[in-house]
């Protein structure tokens, strides 16, 4: 496990007060806080369950770990999930198993994958107060050529993983304790409990959280985005770029304490936009935060920078100030890798897509997506080829 970092440990009360502000604010808005279950369950040790989860999108952003083993953030964040591709995930636990079977993409997950998959597993197995090992199958299927790097498919495998896991052992309703499913989501892969709540969610974190503390609520509860496009330019990574490199990196970099002071303040600026259903300032945020998230990634190392970005990105962000300048409203938003989203209005769609286009890149029109479901087993082993 690392340690969190001392120079950052004078914001744990600060961020802690900003936690208490925006659970205020939730409450006064009526988004409602389910319990975290705290009576003792009991799971099945045989049980199937197969679950379909969106990746996300950031808006304001997250890199570095104050918890690694319970992947706790050093600041909240929030995301919106994208269509443009999904993950399928089918679990199956078996007392007769030796060990975790892991199956992803087609080929037999070893190494780190495994082991990130069998912690969530046996995170799940100890709340179902069972021990039975699993067979887990899971496949990432995208609307694109490519999935290239960066299009947040590491959160829709944690959601996915996690309510299949949750339903197979203990019954497809504990997955409607969206408190409890997206606890265990982001024990894979953070921005995993963002996807498991889907549309526009905040995972609320900060350093010195307990597990059940650091969860993710959905903000766009009244349909406020639904003109909202996302238009998803897929392209890899030339370096071979691992996310938990730059988490281990980025809050090392100078810029980092004065990223965390942003947050609060932005935050509560979405929360305000939402309610006046004006999706401009989160597209803002989600083009200023980008700048910021690789600013800080590539200042993190005095020896080793880390560039992201590919050449393709820069003809892509000039666009955006082009088309604004046609009075077309549009926003680009980048993760942990070059994969580009747009965000614009619905009527502006294709528009933006024709002269991303022209540039000579593909891109997949798409929209916001919900949370993860449970899907039908017959359906899930037709599409993951189980027989």
């Amino acid at each position: 496990m690392i340690e969190a970092l001392s120079h950052l440990a004078r914001f744990q009360p600060i961020m802690a007060t900003w936690n208490a502000r925006i659970l205020e604010a939730l409450q006064a808005r009526g988004i409602a806080i389910e319990p975290y279950p705290r009576q003792p369950l009991q799971g099945r040790s045989s049980g199937v369950a197969a679950a379909r989860a969106y990746p996300i999108q950031g808006i304001l952003k997250y890199h570095g770990l104050a918890d690694w083993r319970l992947r706790i953030a050093y600041l909240p964040s929030i995301s919106v999930n994208n269509d443009a591709a999904y993950t399928l995930t089918w679990v199956a636990f078996d007392p007769r198993l030796a060990e975790d079977e892991v199956v992803i993409n087609g080929e037999r997950a070893t190494g780190r994958p495994w082991e990130r998959v069998v912690a969530s597993l046996e995170a799940i197995r100890q709340v179902a107060n069972i021990s039975s090992r699993a067979r887990v199958i899971s496949k990432n299927v995208t609307r694109a050529g490519r999935l290239g790097k960066g299009l947040g498919t590491s959160a829709s495998a944690s959601a996915a993983l996690a309510a299949a896991a949750l339903a197979a052992t203990l019954g497809p309703g504990i997955v409607e304790n969206r408190r409890l499913l997206s606890c265990m989501a982001r024990l894979l892969a953070g921005s995993g409990c963002r996807s498991a709540t889907g549309g526009l969610s905040l995972w609320l974190s900060h350093e010195g959280m307990s597990h059940e503390e650091s969860f993710s609520v959905r903000l766009d509860v009244h349909d406020e985005l639904d003109d909202l496009a996302l238009l998803t330019i897929p392209l890899d990574s030339r370096i071979g770029l691992v996310t938990e490199t730059a988490h281990r990196e980025a809050p090392h970099s100078p810029f980092y304490p004065s990223w965390m002071e942003t947050r609060g303040p932005e935050i509560m600026e979405c929360l305000e936009a939402l309610a006046r259903r004006d999706w401009r300032p989160i597209g803002q945020l989600a083009e200023l935060d980008s700048i910021r998230l690789h600013a800080i990634t590539m200042t993190a190392s005095r020896e080793n920078k880390l560039f992201a970005w590919e050449p393709e990105n820069i003809p892509l962000f000039r666009l955006c100030n082009a088309l604004r300048d046609e009075g077309i409203p549009v926003y680009f938003s980048t993760d942990t890798g070059p994969t580009t989203v747009l965000l614009t209005e619905g009527r502006f769609a294709e528009r933006v897509a024709r002269a991303v286009e022209g540039l000579g890149l593909e891109v997949v029109q798409g929209r916001v997506a919900g949370p993860v479901t449970l899907v039908p087993l017959e359906e899930a082993a037709k599409e993951l080829a189980i027989y």
